[in-house]
């Protein structure tokens, strides 16, 4: 079986990588921008960071900003009418997920007009045009979005989020600047970085995972477990360690995908609006228990890049119980919840069970699973 790698056509790295844009932008010939980001980052000046590039160099752009935590069906079909409006002929994402999702579903539907309804894009739809070319600039070091092949819509008449799974979304460029993540307050930074955690965890026991995706996300656990905390506290090399964390485990799970703590984590978004990576963060560790025995070694080599002391000689049962451990101990530092209790019903349950066994990402669990088994993971949270 051969194994497929997809990543951005180029990609720019460290403080000032946004400087880069401008030039690339002239260079491709691109005439006009469709700036997708989130009201917020308009808000505070964040957007302006990258737009005030273009301005500088008279390029023009429209800027797209209706756009939620969660994105719906309606805020892409409303994206997709207001490209066409706008005269665009490519699209900068400034944001988390939220906005690089909604920019990747605007951008296959322009390409792809057959898929206009939204949820028949759901899965690998088979589309057959690359997205309008994108620019995708990260503002949080957690989704990886800018180098990922998926992306997450909420269908909110159905009460469910469905995931996307396209190489044609591919942003052809990427920027990972970590001056973007400064204004990140430390919530959203401790949530976002445990959301990069549950990708390099999860993409490193799917069941799809091999050697080349196997040295990123090590790699990935390796820089969270340094930077993470300092990212909170806002120190530079905090930022600039988790801006390349996220992007080190986003080239490795785009490519062989996840697993049920993701699968969990999309229904509570979509219930109860929950943040992403408070969810992922919140859930991981109950569902690394319950992978261990199916894991092998991995998670020795999660221990160790961890930085626990003598894994070699530890039992089978000692190093998964340090790398569960070490997870819990990182999730409590940066002030995340330690269960679900103030965010499920009991009474939802049954229909989060059904929804997360039905998501997209359950199938790269290590560990078969059934509706049952995740209702009792959701009960073993509240």
């Amino acid at each position: 079986m051969a194994n497929r790698i997809i990543l951005n056509n180029v990609s720019y790295h460290g403080a000032g990588a946004i400087k880069a844009i401008p030039e690339e932008v002239k260079g491709r010939g691109f005439k006009k921008a469709f700036v997708c980001s989130d009201p917020d980052l308009v808000k505070f000046g964040v957007t302006a960071k990258v737009t005030s590039l273009l301005d500088a160099e008279n390029l023009d752009y429209e800027i797209y900003s209706d756009i939620k935590p969660n994105p719906t069906i309606e805020n892409v079909k409303t994206g997709v009418e207001a490209f066409k409006k706008s005269g665009a002929d490519y699209i900068i994402s400034i944001g988390g997920g939220s906005s690089m999702d909604t920019a990747k579903a605007v951008g296959i539907i322009i390409a792809n007009p057959e898929f206009a309804d939204v949820r028949s894009l759901e899965g690998c739809a088979a589309t057959k045009n690359p997205a309008v070319p994108t620019i995708a600039v990260a503002t949080t070091a957690g989704t990886a979005a800018e180098v990922t092949i998926n992306y997450v819509i909420t269908d909110v008449e159905k009460e469910r989020k469905f995931v996307c799974v396209d190489p044609h979304d591919m942003a052809i460029i990427a920027i990972s600047d970590p001056e973007m993540m400064s204004s990140m307050p430390k919530g959203l930074t401790a949530a976002t970085g445990m959301d990069a955690l549950t990708h390099a965890i999860e993409g490193y026991i799917t069941k799809a995972a091999w050697e080349m995706t196997d040295m990123f996300h090590l790699k990935a656990i390796e820089l969270i477990a340094k930077h993470l905390r300092g990212a909170v506290a806002n120190t530079p090399e905090g930022r600039e360690g988790m801006a390349l964390a996220q992007y080190v485990a986003g080239m490795g799970f785009s490519n062989v995908g996840l697993g049920i703590v993701h699968s969990m984590a999309h229904p509570l978004g979509a219930v109860y609006d929950t943040p992403h990576g408070v969810a992922n963060a919140i859930i991981l560790p109950t569902v690394m228990e319950y992978n261990a025995p199916f894991t092998g070694e991995k998670y020795r080599e999660i221990a160790r890049a961890f930085g626990v002391k003598n894994v070699d000689n530890m039992s089978e049962e000692e190093y998964r119980t340090a790398a569960i451990a070490a997870v819990k101990k990182l999730s409590e530092d940066v002030g995340i919840p330690a269960d679900l209790k103030e965010i499920v019903k009991s009474e939802d349950i049954e229909f989060l069970a059904k929804s997360a066994f039905a998501d997209v990402c359950t199938g790269g669990n290590p560990r078969d699973t059934s509706v049952e088994e995740i209702k009792a993971l959701y009960e073993k949270l509240i």
